[in-house]
């Protein structure tokens, strides 16, 4: 596993909102910095998982509801 990134500061978080258009008041900045670093920590966890033979669970759910195969548009 990689080394993890340092956490987000609520300054950094502050820059990156204003950066984007979405100014954040000052009381919100340590709940939208701690929020971004689970996220990181999620996608980071997801991206060392191996989905190559895993079907998209909309498709199993159709063929169990429906008995037929469905199609996913993005294969």
């Amino acid at each position: 596993m990689p080394d993890a990134e340092p956490p987000l500061t609520p300054p950094e978080a502050a820059r990156w909102a204003a950066r984007s258009g979405l100014p954040l008041a000052s009381d919100r900045t340590r709940a939208v910095a701690a929020t971004a670093d689970h996220i990181h920590s999620v996608v980071a966890v997801l991206r060392e998982l191996d989905f190559a033979d895993t079907p998209p669970a909309a498709h199993r759910a159709a063929e169990e509801t429906h008995g037929v195969e469905a199609h996913d548009a993005a294969v």
